[in-house]
């Protein structure tokens, strides 16, 4: 039973999935199926957790909403409804989660830029 459920798991991989870093902002472009629609949606925001690795691995990316709400979703990243991850820019951090950022508003939530 493993062997089917590893091969069901390496169909599933993408051949060049993107090198996410804790502290980008990215673009996540999400495949929506309403009814029977479909359609992409962009979320955009910080990645403030990466977890496991190999066919589970996911990552978490959060952004501040309308009315200040911070909104986070988990994405999962060999998912085929995620069409493509856009990294926007890379930022400087320290920690390997930045659950921190969950308590700041504003500019005391903004992460200084990395320069490559």
């Amino acid at each position: 039973m493993s062997y089917l459920l590893k091969s069901l798991e390496d169909q599933q991989l993408k051949e060049n999935p993107p090198e996410i870093q804790i502290g980008d902002i990215v673009k996540v472009h999400n495949r929506i199926v309403e009814g029977k629609n479909e359609r992409v949606q962009v979320f955009q925001g910080t990645v403030i957790a990466k977890n496991s690795s190999g066919p589970a691995a996911s990552f978490t990316v959060r952004k501040i909403g309308a009315h200040g709400v911070g909104v986070e979703r988990v994405f999962r990243l060999h998912s085929p409804r995620v069409e493509k991850v856009e990294i926007v820019r890379h930022s400087k951090v320290r920690r390997a989660k930045l659950y921190f950022l969950r308590d700041r508003v504003g500019k005391r939530a903004r992460l200084k830029q990395r320069r490559r």
